[in-house]
């Protein structure tokens, strides 16, 4: 107990320093980018119409109401949910192994596990699983957000709160109003985005947080 206590603790005072943390921080960063950059990939060299407003994510993958799957597309982003999902999954347990506690990390193993549900079972397999394993996905996403925020620093915590809330806001608005003006104006595929990209900028910023964490100088007080 006394070698824990006398650890450094990280210049946001969160968490004590643990060489996995930076780790986790650089996977989480690795992460968030590629899955922003490989949607955007997937969307552009779909070989077919493919309208933001319209089609949602998956339909990259596996467009609906035929479920037709297009490559290279489906490739694309089928691998890159399954490696960024794993990348998030080990963040989460060395997150864990650093003390963040299982109110943080449990969400962010759970986003992980879910975004490579969604890469194993596109909307092409079992409709029922790729449905559940998206809106374990998202919930666990904007959940994820708001729980870390207590592992970030001061400055970036409300930043945390405020990704997560909007993509929770939208997940749960579009589920119970789905009639609402605003959804209709962006279209099912604009909602999605707005549930997932916070939480992909929420990936980006709580990981660039850790991997930058360096222990607190003498002079620093």
């Amino acid at each position: 107990m006394t070698a824990i206590r006398n650890r450094p603790e990280s210049a946001a005072g969160a968490l004590p320093i643990f060489p996995g943390r930076s780790v986790a921080g650089l996977l989480l960063i690795i992460a968030g980018s590629a899955v922003v950059l490989g949607i955007t990939t997937a969307e552009a060299l779909y070989p077919a119409a493919y309208d933001v407003h319209r089609n949602t994510v998956s339909d990259l993958a596996a467009m609906r109401p035929e479920d037709i799957v297009r490559q290279p597309s489906a490739a694309i982003f089928n691998t890159t949910m399954i490696v960024a999902g794993a990348f998030i999954a080990i963040a989460a347990v060395l997150l864990y192994r650093s003390r963040a506690g299982l109110l943080a990390t449990l969400p962010v193993a759970g986003l992980g596990i879910g975004m490579i549900g969604v890469g194993v079972f596109p909307g092409n397999t079992v409709m029922a699983v790729h449905q559940l394993v998206s809106i374990a996905t998202f919930l666990c996403g904007g959940v994820a957000a708001i729980s870390t925020a207590r592992l970030a620093s001061r400055a970036l915590r409300p930043v945390h709160v405020v990704l997560g809330g909007v993509a929770l806001a939208f997940l749960f608005g579009y589920t119970f109003l789905p009639d609402l003006a605003i959804f209709d104006r962006l279209g099912e595929g604009g909602v999605e985005r707005w549930i997932v990209y916070p939480v992909v900028l929420w990936i980006v910023i709580f990981g660039a947080g850790l991997a930058a964490s360096r222990p607190v100088r003498a002079a620093d007080g």
